[in-house]
């Protein structure tokens, strides 16, 4: 079983240091083979304009920082679903309410093997703390060398230390959507500062003003600065609704093991 958890570890530490990586060589490809399609500019020169009313040629008009800006959006894609896929087996197989609430229901019937055979079958992250905090309830009620007080205090640490140990693989990469969800606004941001200072600078070198190209120049500019805020978008959603996930996983926890220590208070 070490082996088995090291391996799933060591596999999910090489899939989120390769996501971006993998991102971002996608990100290159579509930009360069798909976007910087030929026909989807005028004359099939992806120097010229594109043509009047495809996206593609007018999003590969926005330069260099639109492949990052596509990156930044797979990365977001790709966490979210793994995100969805953790808390979900984070869970368990049943509503994390109504098995807290069935273990509350067979705890105070003092059913304490029924209640870790529950947990076996549940699985997930909840059912595991409250398993560990069952297990402890059993080994430490026969124990005479300690006060009713210390063994209280025994079972709630064993919940808090459980707790610590699953906690960190549901918050695994929500550091990078919040990342992310700043980053893709500079970098669209950024985008468009470049490709104003481009079309300025095409406009001065011109030497006569032309409306239409400082119009076409702006409008490239401004489809970084509509990526990126998109993908901050979509980043804060995941973030928060991931967030707001956890911690109702969390108060969970708290709940089945204040009901433990609570159970083992009024029958000792």
């Amino acid at each position: 079983m070490k082996r088995i958890n090291e391996f799933i570890n060591s596999f999910q530490n090489a899939f989120s240091a390769s996501v971006i990586p993998v991102a971002l060589i996608v990100a290159i490809i579509v930009y360069k083979f798909i976007m910087g399609d030929p026909s989807n500019f005028q004359g099939n020169d992806p120097e010229n304009s594109p043509i009047p009313g495809n996206y593609l040629g007018v999003i590969y008009k926005g330069g260099f920082i639109v492949p990052i800006l596509m990156c930044l959006l797979l990365t977001v894609i790709t966490f979210s679903i793994e995100r969805f896929l953790t808390i979900k087996k984070a869970s368990g197989k049943l509503n994390v309410l109504k098995f807290v609430k069935h273990i509350k229901n067979m705890l105070n019937r003092n059913q304490i093997d029924d209640a870790i055979q529950a947990c076996e079958a549940q699985k997930g992250s909840v059912a595991s703390v409250v398993r560990s905090a069952l297990i402890k309830y059993q080994n430490i009620e026969p124990d005479n060398t300690m006060t009713k007080e210390q063994k209280l205090l025994a079972i709630q640490k064993d919940v808090e230390e459980a707790t610590s140990l699953e906690l960190p693989s549901m918050e695994e990469n929500l550091v990078i959507l919040a990342t992310i969800s700043s980053i893709a606004t500079l970098m669209g941001l950024l985008g468009t500062v470049l490709g104003m200072i481009r079309a300025f600078a095409a406009m001065a070198n011109a030497g006569a003003p032309d409306s239409v190209a400082l119009a076409t120049g702006i409008s490239e500019a401004l489809i970084n600065t509509a990526f990126g805020i998109g993908t901050a978008a979509i980043a804060v959603i995941m973030y928060n609704f991931y967030t707001s996930k956890i911690d109702k996983l969390i108060y969970s926890i708290d709940e089945a093991g204040f009901t433990i220590v609570q159970t083992y208070a009024a029958n000792h």
